[in-house]
């Protein structure tokens, strides 16, 4: 099983420290996205929007895998993306 957390920015010392993500939803919302990467709503609007991950329209909500969003913040969605195999 993958161990999952999340990055949050201490403003302060400007230090990052490790949350564990697995009290989150597997399907993800923008409060949750914002929340994660301590942005506020119209920066996590604009990273939803800006395709650079997989992202589900439920009428006016949006949804993301909580997997999905884990591998762009990793780093590794990008790389299938840029090397055709999705």
């Amino acid at each position: 099983m993958l161990k999952i957390h999340s990055l949050i920015r201490n403003k302060k010392e400007r230090t990052v420290t490790i949350k564990n993500l697995n009290s989150y939803p597997d399907v993800l919302n923008v409060n949750d996205i914002q929340e994660i990467l301590g942005v506020g709503r119209r920066q996590a609007y604009e990273l939803v929007a800006s395709g650079q991950f997989h992202t589900v329209r439920v009428g006016k909500r949006i949804k993301i895998l909580k997997v999905v969003f884990v591998r762009w913040l990793d780093g590794q969605e990008r790389k299938e993306i840029s090397s055709g195999n999705k």
